[in-house]
This record gives C-alpha cells, structure tokens and sequence, in this order.
C-alpha cells in the first residue's frame, strides 16, 4: 500500500507548513489526485487517519478532489479524456495515448489555526 508513504510525505509537508506559520493545529487539508496517480482515494483516507495521530493534524479533516485524466493521442492528434492507463483512443482505437492530465497528486489546502 503505497498511500501511507504518499501519507507520510503529506503530513510532512503539514507540520512544516504549520511550523513556519506557528499554527496550533491543522483544520483542513485538500488534496487533487488525478483518476491516473494510481492512488486510491479511499485508502489514502485511511492513512491519513493513522499517520496523523498525535500530530498537529490529528482530526484534521480531508478533502479529495478527483480530477479527470487526459491524454494526447499520437494517432490521430487529438486530445481525449482517459479512465484508465493504456485505454485505447475512444476516437480513433489507438493505443498510443500519451498521458498529460490526471497523473499529479497536490496539497492543494492547508486550513489552519
């Protein structure tokens, strides 16, 4: 499970964040994953949980944002929305789509007190 080190390095970035603002605790963290990151939404919930126990971030709330995934296909030029990695073109059935959107995961927001 990936998403507790990806958890981990969130967090990181939140007690830093809330160090350098002298924050008392964290209320709110969003997050974008993109439907191609390979990060599963849910289970990024539940580490987060875990990891932020006994921290500045402890029941802090988050926010997942799920953006859309999209791809340049070599095919035929055009770009297309994308569910999944290696999907054939919807437009011409290639299979040489190049991924340009929906890959990323960011801290978008960090809600502090």
């Amino acid at each position: 499970m990936h998403e507790m080190s990806l958890a981990e390095g969130v967090l990181q970035l939140v007690e830093d964040t809330a160090q350098r603002e002298k924050a008392q605790r964290v209320k709110l963290v969003v997050l974008e994953i993109g439907c191609l990151s390979s990060v599963e939404p849910e289970a990024m919930r539940f580490c987060f949980e875990a990891v932020t126990k006994g921290s500045v971030a402890e029941g802090a709330v988050l926010e997942i944002i799920e953006t859309p995934g999209e791809g340049c296909c070599i095919g035929c030029g055009e770009t297309v929305a994308m569910a999944e990695s290696y999907a054939a073109c919807p437009l011409c059935g290639s299979y040489q789509v190049q991924p340009t959107g929906g890959t990323e995961m960011r801290v978008k927001e960090i809600e502090i007190e």
